[in-house]
């Protein structure tokens, strides 16, 4: 599903660094697949891929932080809506446990970490269900992912990590 994305992507946007910028937004991507494109094929610094992916990944938190609870209580006045909004929050919770433990620091490390259901989105989503303030929230975040492009991006240059 992924490759599709960045296909459509490619043939979209012209600007590599758009491409970067708009995968990073993407939970299928964000910039644990971004970073790795952008170095490998989109010819860019690892500088340039970072900070690019970065940005487009903490901005999509901010709506998500913002309108998660508007969101869900209105989908959730649905069977099918309710049921979703049942099974995300509650794998959430599952995954999210370091974050209910240690608030700040746990979602910092939850983020930080470039696995599988870690990332902002599930950072934000964390966040929420467990009551993290906004701002504190949104710092978190932002901490978490420069730690995971750091990650990310030596784990590329030194090619453990590479895109397909």
């Amino acid at each position: 599903m992924a490759d599709k994305l960045i296909s459509f992507l490619q043939e979209a946007i012209s600007s590599n660094e758009l491409i970067v910028f708009f995968m990073s937004m993407l939970p299928i991507t964000e910039l644990r697949a971004t970073i790795p494109w952008g170095l490998t094929y989109g010819e860019m610094t690892w500088m340039q891929a970072g900070i690019i992916a970065v940005l487009g990944n903490f901005i999509i938190t901010i709506p998500i932080l913002f309108y998660i609870d508007t969101i869900s209580n209105y989908f959730r006045k649905w069977e099918r809506g309710d049921r979703f909004f049942l099974w995300l929050f509650n794998r959430t919770r599952r995954k999210g446990k370091v974050i209910e433990r240690i608030e700040f620091w746990g979602l910092v490390v939850f983020v930080g970490i470039p696995l599988p259901i870690t990332g902002a989105w599930t950072g934000a989503l964390a966040a929420f269900l467990f009551g993290l303030p906004i701002k504190r929230s949104l710092f978190a975040i932002l901490l978490g992912l420069i730690v995971s492009a750091t990650i990310v991006t030596i784990a590329t240059i030194s090619g453990i990590w590479f895109v397909n």
